[in-house]
């Protein structure tokens, strides 16, 4: 029982903490620091995903610290993504003898990262709260509509999610959607972008849940007490950043 209690207040207070940091770097706003943010807990994630993929090549690090240093002066770093990877394929034609599991980091967390980085690049501080919005609202409406009426299972990657929870958090998602939304977003369009935003988010979840069965192991990590690792508070929007991107795009 005090144990529960004990992982539950440690959960809160590292919560109230990556809050507060969060909300601190978006009052700054300043271009630099959020790269530096982004960059340093891509990495964390970066080492996260190799354990989950079983990739034991410290090679990759040099090359997603340098794509990261590109994305700083290049003004659309998600092109960075697709460059990479002709690099690569270039390197197993020739070679033959490249391990194709190292494309598998390149698509996720890296290239997650480049669209979070261009989606500030692009529209700002306020799209990217927009999207902790969106996808903090999907789990927290997940939870408490799961908790209290969930009875569907959802699928076999997640067992604990539920068909009523998926639903009741992406409901939620897109009403704080429509109410946060940015100024440069019609109502009609931000109900759409954060349907499919929180969507995205839901099966980000799953896919990190269908790595981490898949490597036999709880958490991402452990760099967050309480939580895990940084994957796993960072699934959704890994998903999610995509997705919006994209629509936004498309919508304005």
């Amino acid at each position: 029982m005090f144990d529960i209690i004990n992982q539950s207040s440690t959960r809160i207070k590292t919560g109230l903490v990556l809050i507060c940091g969060l909300l601190l770097i978006g009052f700054i706003d300043s271009f630099s620091l959020t790269w530096l943010f982004l960059g340093f807990t891509m990495m964390i994630a970066l080492y996260e995903a190799l354990n989950l993929f079983k990739i034991d090549d410290s090679n990759i690090y040099i090359y997603g610290l340098l794509i990261w240093l590109v994305a700083y002066f290049y003004p659309n770093p998600q092109d960075l993504v697709f460059v990479v990877g002709v690099i690569f394929g270039s390197i197993l034609a020739y070679t033959k003898n490249l391990d194709k599991k190292l494309f598998l980091p390149l698509m996720y967390p890296i290239a997650s990262y480049l669209f979070l980085l261009d989606l500030y690049i692009s529209y700002g501080m306020k799209v990217l709260l927009w999207l902790l919005v969106i996808v903090a609202g999907a789990d927290i409406g997940a939870y408490f509509v799961g908790k209290s009426k969930g009875k569907t299972s959802f699928c076999p990657t997640s067992p604990n999610k539920t068909l009523e929870g998926v639903a009741g958090g992406i409901i939620t998602a897109a009403i704080l959607g429509m109410i946060f939304a940015p100024n440069i977003i019609g109502s009609f369009s931000a109900l759409i972008i954060s349907l499919f935003v929180a969507t995205a988010s839901v099966f980000g979840d799953l896919f990190e849940s269908y790595l981490k069965r898949e490597a036999g192991v709880k958490d991402s990590g452990d760099i967050l007490p309480g939580h895990g690792g940084v994957l796993d508070r960072t699934d959704g929007y890994l998903f999610g950043s995509i997705i919006m991107l994209v629509l936004i795009r498309l919508f304005i």
